[in-house]
């Protein structure tokens, strides 16, 4: 029978290497106190010996854990859609991590049990910093990490007065509705409709404002209807508004998600895109090129979003000061369905 082979422990390093044990544990913990010639003989005796780290010593050593929390106050099914704005963040914020040679935990809070269990998590340390996206109405953890000295960021403005400021990176949403809304009018659309998101989220709350104000200021009436982003919602949005107004001609829906449902909605009742109504979304998801017909658009950065969160994150974590708020242009994407 073979025998495990024993971790290399730090005294074995600090033998090869001709140093104390506190020497190796300065070197290991990437102290720079130490000079150059002795932290390479330590790192050589490391690699020799294939030492590896006890990261939770470390840790207790350091008050730091190289991890990072991303809290998604959403339910998996959501998150873990193929096409979907939660991968793009994801993805912004692992590249951010990896070039920093930190960790990422994927916190979901979709229930009021799995928040708490978050709350409490993030409240114990055991991350070095939290990033908070798809925030819904004003929840008031972010602000409470914050004031306990832990970094925070969140993606998209905070709702609420917080005791505590905290940094956030958004998007232009007003802006790029206006742009949507105006492409439409200038195409000759008369009865412009929208379809709203969730109002408890800043998102749906501005894409509806931007809406609203450019259809004001050319004197047109508003017909809205409110979904949840997702495309069940968007679909039963779309019915709701062809109830409500017929004569519509045009819709603005605040996701590209929502967009789906709602081309399908308008297929089943035998309106032409974009000959009788025209659609424009919002995010620019993978999908929106390869709907019936391909879908015009108003492109958010998503993976910026999430590089942006980060690297905020990381400054802050590093005790360096950052913008209370980095708001990234959006993009009208001309496509087939406006």
């Amino acid at each position: 029978m073979t025998m495990a082979r024993e971790r290399p422990t730090l005294e074995a390093v600090a033998r090869r290497a001709g140093v104390s044990r506190a020497t190796v544990s300065r070197v290991v913990n990437g102290s720079t106190t130490v000079a150059e010639p002795i932290r390479e003989a330590v790192r050589r005796a490391v690699q020799e010996l294939g030492y590896v780290p006890n990261l939770a010593a470390r840790s207790l050593v350091t008050q730091r854990t190289d991890s990072i929390a991303l809290i998604l106050p959403e339910a998996a099914t959501r998150v873990f859609s193929d096409d979907h704005f939660f991968p793009g963040i994801i993805r912004g914020v692992s590249q951010e991590l990896e070039a920093a040679d930190k960790q990422l935990v994927l916190m979901l809070a979709g229930s009021t049990a799995s928040h708490d269990r978050v709350e409490s998590y993030a409240m114990g340390r055991h991350v070095d910093g939290v990033l908070f996206a798809s925030l819904h109405g004003a929840d008031p953890l972010p602000s409470a990490l914050a004031r306990m000295g832990i970094p925070v960021v969140c993606g998209g403005r905070p709702l609420g007065r917080a005791t505590v400021p905290v940094p956030y990176v958004d998007v232009d949403h007003i802006g790029g509705v206006a742009r949507a809304v105006r492409h439409l009018l200038d195409s000759g659309r008369r009865r412009i409709a929208t379809i709203a998101g969730p109002q408890d989220m800043v998102a749906g709350i501005e894409r509806l404002a931007g809406y609203r104000t450019e259809l004001q200021d050319s004197r047109r009436r508003s017909i809205v209807a409110v979904g949840d982003f997702t495309r069940e919602s968007g679909a039963l949005a779309m019915r709701q508004l062809l109830d409500d107004d017929p004569t519509l001609d045009a819709v603005f829906v605040a996701s590209d998600l929502m967009a789906h449902g709602a081309l399908r909605t308008l297929r089943e009742a035998g309106r032409r895109v974009p000959d009788d109504v025209a659609v424009i979304g919002f995010d620019d998801i993978e999908s929106a090129r390869y709907t019936d017909p391909p879908l015009t658009t108003v492109r958010q950065p998503i993976l910026q979003i999430g590089r942006e969160m980060t690297r905020q994150l990381l400054r802050i974590a590093a005790g360096e000061e950052v913008e209370p708020a980095v708001v990234l242009p959006t993009e009208l994407v001309l496509r087939e369905s406006a």
